[in-house]
């Protein structure tokens, strides 16, 4: 069947998005209905123009969640890269660096495997078609259809449209895709979770969702400068504690390839904070310097991960529908890991859908079993006892760190908890913020010489990221007075420095007038401007499908 013929398509289950939650639970549901001798059609669309595109992590796995979905000739072929053999911790000031004698707690990784999660999703996609799973790949969904105030399915983008909006010779109308179970698997801040979570308030009792930042580079680096199997976590530089919270990663792989980054949270107060510089001002660092000269770039990208914890987590499903992966917000931290909790989740789900298919009940009270197989879960096993980790850590990593101390006797308990913000809000007005600037902080460090430091227009090429540039803006200015008045005026455009892909840019006049050019052709997906803009200024709206980056080993 081709999704571009026909105006409305039926399935049995339909999965919007092509990442570990989605293809997980694709291939579990197809189990789960084999051996109850059930026959139930299962659609999985994802937006990249084929599985992986879109798909961007460290990323250092916990593979036992595929034992347990996979068959063991399956789990054998999937392709890790290799196993965790030395893995350190560093703190690093601004020319030096100190080993930590142990680990952080939840930050063990021996016995973990290193490898690309895009080659992985295409992997499991293999698994999934071979049990009967339909894939349909480069198709953008951007709206949630209802009937009776309920989820029904969704439906693909209109595509041919300019500017405007206006049909053109090309136009094509999206298809509809009407589904007794539909599954949101989008990854971090995905917009049908998002419209779906507004909607009818599923996230009412939880605490506010709150991001980092992740920019990343794959590279190739002479050989014998790093053993595969070896992870650093770096701390301190570039960052400031109490100021910014994360850290860097560089995880040693097969062939001399070096995957690196460095992860910031959202919630920094600086207007003109800027990861993707920060970490080119990072990669001078001597230790790091010494790994990357001589090497060169494969590729680098962008996304966002939540951080909120079990505290954000939003009520998971409704009538006909279900919330999984990163859109749920299911990752650890202090571990940063979500890889394996959110192929849990896929799993959960699967087996609430197969439940609800053969119960012929789709509706809510049946759909709530899956939050029941969430909490018998490794999910809360994993997020509950560090549920307010974040929070404390906006102390700083003494105070924080005692009071994290504190929760690890009390499986998550402590007082004088401080309460968590939307990213948006956090962020300082120029007036108002009282540090040092971006820029005076990492004067001498911001002149990127292509080799080693790269400005964003190289990493958006590094990235192969595309967009047909005549179809409508997919970033949307929701108050464009406001937005002028305060985002520009008052923020100094803060979106220009968040942004790792360089899509919004501050134009001064020779009078002196300040306005915005908007380079949507630039966009990572990484959402961070729909999460940090101040005053909730930019709403991100899918772009067609196959736009956006072309990760190959991401």
């Amino acid at each position: 069947m081709s999704m571009e013929s026909v105006d409305t398509v039926s399935t049995d289950v339909l999965i919007i998005g092509g990442g570990p939650s989605g293809l997980s639970a694709a291939i579990r549901l197809a189990d789960k209905l084999k051996e109850k001798g059930v026959s139930k059609n299962i659609m999985l669309i994802e937006k990249g123009e084929e599985i992986g595109s879109h798909i961007l992590s460290g990323a250092v796995i916990k593979t036992d969640v595929f034992k347990e979905l996979l068959t063991p000739d399956e789990f054998n072929e999937v392709p890790f890269d290799c196993e965790v053999k030395i893995d350190k911790t560093v703190k690093l000031s601004e020319n030096g660096e100190t080993t930590l004698p142990f680990h952080p707690p939840y930050m063990n990784n021996m016995g973990n495997q290193i490898a690309s999660l895009g080659k992985i999703c295409k992997f499991l996609a293999t698994c999934a078609t071979n049990r009967g799973v339909e894939i349909y790949s480069g198709f953008a969904v951007d709206e949630l259809l209802y009937e009776n105030g309920k989820v029904v399915g969704a439906k693909t983008k209109d595509t041919g449209v300019d500017h405007e909006g206006k049909p053109q010779k090309n136009f094509q109308k999206g298809t509809s895709v009407k589904a007794a179970v539909t599954i949101l698997a989008e990854g971090t801040r995905g917009s049908l979770a998002k419209q779906l979570i507004s909607k009818f308030d599923l996230d009412a009792t939880s605490n506010p969702q709150i991001y980092s930042l992740g920019v990343k580079e794959s590279w190739r680096v002479p050989e014998g400068r790093i053993e595969p199997g070896t992870v650093y976590h770096t701390m301190g530089y570039p960052l400031v504690d109490g100021q910014e919270f994360g850290g860097g990663f560089i995880y040693g792989m097969e062939n001399n390839r070096v995957g690196l980054g460095l992860v910031v949270g959202l919630d920094y107060e600086d207007p003109s904070f800027n990861i993707h510089a920060a970490m080119q001002a990072w990669k001078q660092h001597p230790k790091i310097r010494a790994l990357l000269e001589g090497g060169s770039v494969i590729e680098a990208g962008a996304k966002t991960l939540p951080e909120g914890g079990w505290n954000s987590i939003p009520k998971l499903y409704d009538d006909n529908v279900m919330i999984v992966g990163d859109s749920a917000g299911f990752v650890a931290m202090p571990a940063l890991k979500g890889i394996h909790l959110a192929a849990t989740s896929g799993m959960c789900a699967a087996d609430t859908a197969a439940l609800a298919l053969v119960k012929g009940d789709t509706s809510a009270s049946t759909l709530a079993r899956y939050k029941e197989l969430v909490d018998a879960s490794r999910i809360k096993k994993e997020l509950y006892p560090v549920r307010n980790f974040r929070a404390v850590m906006q102390n700083g990593m003494i105070l924080g760190g005692l009071k994290f101390g504190i929760q690890l006797l009390t499986r998550g308990f402590c007082l004088l908890t401080p309460d968590t913000h939307s990213d948006a809000s956090e962020t300082k007005k120029v007036k108002e913020f009282g540090g040092i600037p971006f820029k005076e902080r990492f004067a001498g460090k911001l002149d990127f010489d292509k080799k080693l430091t790269f400005d964003k227009v190289t990493t958006v090429f590094q990235s192969r990221t595309m967009h047909d540039e005549h179809q409508p803006i997919h970033l949307v200015i929701n108050n464009p007075e406001q937005f002028q008045s305060s985002n520009i005026e008052e923020y100094g455009l803060s979106e220009e420095a968040m942004c790792p892909a360089e899509v919004y840019e501050l134009h001064i006049d020779k009078q002196g007038n300040k306005t915005l050019r908007l380079h949507a052709e630039n966009c990572l997906h990484c959402k961070t401007c729909d999460i940090k803009s101040p005053n909730g200024g930019i709403t991100w709206t899918t772009p067609y499908g196959e736009d956006g980056p072309e990760y190959r080993e991401m």
